[in-house]
Parts: structure tokens; sequence; C-alpha cells
């Protein structure tokens, strides 16, 4: 089936979030081998310039960047809307932002929340009401949310991403409801433990915390994965890129684990 998502998305746009390592970066790169034109979107310039010339381009495509901090809602999206009047409609949009910091819920202050809720809820919806006049005219739309497992479970000492993580699940199944009869999709991707920096940051904070060797640390976390491994951020990206294929057209409003087995629940 992958061979057979070559090409599918060719003369689509994709707009993908924290585009310059990680997920966002290999999901980018596996939307340009599919076909489509690539807007990198992250808040590192240098590194923006860099990697847009590097996507691959089998189809002639057009890639291009914009460079935002997500930390400011209205801010991105007006750049997002003047790259719209200047370039085009956006077509698939990943909405994909790196998480707050770990931490117990208790000891979370109340800006910690706020500015959570800024980065992930709001830039998400003003993104979304930026991009949906052009998917309507176009008639294609997907809008796919990285999101967490924590959505289905809440994970320890991650306090203020789980409480943010299922707001922004729940206003992606309000929208996906609202959506639908224009065949629109909105669904949300639920990353397990992932090779990424955000991941790496995480265990190295709970060493220092704990005293516990990084690599006993990581060897538990394993453990609790019934594949017995961490993922790699390609593995995630080809689940969005299925979801942003014509081949998910009926799939809706979904919260998609890609996680190993590891969320206990259905």
């Amino acid at each position: 089936m992958i061979g057979e998502l070559k090409g599918n998305l060719e003369g689509k746009t994709a707009l993908v979030g924290g585009s310059t390592q990680g997920i966002g970066l290999a999901t980018s790169i596996l939307m340009a081998q599919a076909g489509a034109n690539v807007v990198l979107m992250s808040r590192n310039q240098e590194a923006l310039e860099n990697l847009v010339t590097e996507l691959p381009t089998p189809y002639q495509q057009k890639h291009h960047f914009i460079c935002a901090d997500f930390s400011y809602p209205e801010e991105t999206q007006k750049k997002v809307m003047n790259f719209i009047q200047e370039k085009g409609n956006i077509h698939i949009l990943v909405n994909n932002s790196g998480g707050p910091s770990p931490g117990p819920i208790l000891n979370a202050q109340t800006q910690q929340f706020l500015h959570a809720f800024e980065q992930h809820l709001l830039t998400n919806h003003l993104l979304v009401q930026t991009v949906i006049d052009g998917m309507k005219t176009d008639k294609y739309g997907r809008i796919i949310n990285i999101i967490s497992t924590s959505v289905k479970q809440p994970l320890p000492n991650l306090g203020v991403s789980n409480t943010i993580r299922a707001a922004v699940a729940n206003w992606a199944k309000t929208l996906a409801n609202e959506l639908g009869h224009f065949g629109i999709t909105v669904n949300n991707v639920l990353p397990g433990a992932t090779k990424t920096q955000r991941l790496e940051g995480i265990i190295q904070n709970k060493s220092k915390k704990t005293g516990i060797p990084v690599e006993e640390i990581k060897k538990e976390m394993k453990s609790e994965i019934p594949l017995g491994r961490f993922a790699y951020p390609e593995e995630i990206g080809y689940a969005v890129l299925f979801l942003a294929s014509p081949f998910a057209a009926y799939i809706n409003g979904i919260n998609l684990p890609v996680d190993g087995g590891r969320t206990s629940s259905l």
C-alpha cells in the first residue's frame, strides 16, 4: 500500500507544524514523496531554510516554509493567511507542536496551563479557521492533529500535557462532526514513545531527578510496550500520510494510537 500512496497527493499542498525535527520532519518528507507541495512550519528559521531545499520533489512540486512560533497564535495565523494569499490554498493541515514541560499536575502553575492552551488548542483552532475556506473551495480537506496517547490514558508526570491534549482531542472530535458534510475529515494521531528529542529530554529529566541511569529508564519504558521498542518518527508519519490520502476519505473523528500496543484501553 505504501507504494500506492506515492503520487496520490500530487497537486495538494500540506502545511506541517513542528517540521524541522522528529515526527513533523518525518511526516513532511513522506508527504513530499507522495507528491504534495509541503509547507514546513516551525520557529527555527535556519533549519527551515536548510530543510526546505532537501525535501524530495519526485513530481516537480514546489516546497515552502513559514517561520512561526505557535506560542503566538494570532501572529502564526497572520503568517499562514499571507502565505495562502500569495501561494494558494492549503489542503492538508498537520497540527504538531512540542508538548508542555513534564511535572506533577499539583505543582503546575496556572500560567503553564494558559501557555499550553494557547500553543496547542488556540493555534490549532486559528489555523483551521484560516485554511478551511480553501479546503471547501478545492473540495479536499484533511486536518490531522498530532497529540498523545494520554488522550486515552493519562501518563505519569505529564500533568499539564495530559490536560491540554485531552482538550485538543475533544475540540477535534467536535470539529469533525461539523466539517464532515463538506467531505473534510479531522483525525488525531496519538504517538506512543517515539525516538525524538522530546522523549530524550523527558528521560534525561527523569534520570536527573531520580538518579536512575538513562539506559535503565529506557529499558523499563520499553518493557511496558508489547512490541518492546520505541517508535521511529517515520512510523508515526506513515499513519499521518494515510489519513491525509484519498484512501482515508471515510475515516473521520478518530483517535489513532500508534504506540506499539502500550495503551491499555481500547
